[in-house]
């Protein structure tokens, strides 16, 4: 019987495989879901650097959020993100959800990522 951690792994594994299909020279922008705090960052992973990132732990968000761990907080996130990686320069990108389902505050960073205008 697979376990839920082998589901996780199992599910992230294949998105990787998708991702490494689709990216070509692009970007990756990645999304890590803790149970108190949503993290996101943009990587090269030809030259293996994080060029922008955002998270609910920064203080700018702190103080605005009731929690970092709700689909509003997710959002925010995915706004600031995408506005640090305009800034640097890069508009497209592969979103990579990693073992997460495509749902909830995964979704909302997304979508919050896309109307901040990145494209993926």
């Amino acid at each position: 019987m697979a376990t839920t951690k082998d589901l996780f792994k199992r599910r992230k594994r294949r998105t990787r495989i998708q991702v490494r299909r689709r990216l070509g020279d692009r970007l990756r922008l990645t999304v890590f879901r803790s149970g108190k705090h949503m993290y996101a960052q943009v990587i090269d992973d030809n030259r293996g650097v994080t060029l922008a990132s955002a998270s609910t732990l920064e203080q700018g968000l702190r103080t605005k959020l009731r929690t970092g761990a709700d689909i509003e907080a997710a959002s925010a996130v995915g706004k600031l993100v995408a506005e640090r990686a305009m800034a640097a320069g890069f508009k497209e990108v592969v979103f990579d959800r990693g073992g997460y389902h495509y749902h909830g505050r995964v979704k909302a960073l997304a979508e919050a990522a896309r109307e901040g205008g990145l494209s993926f």
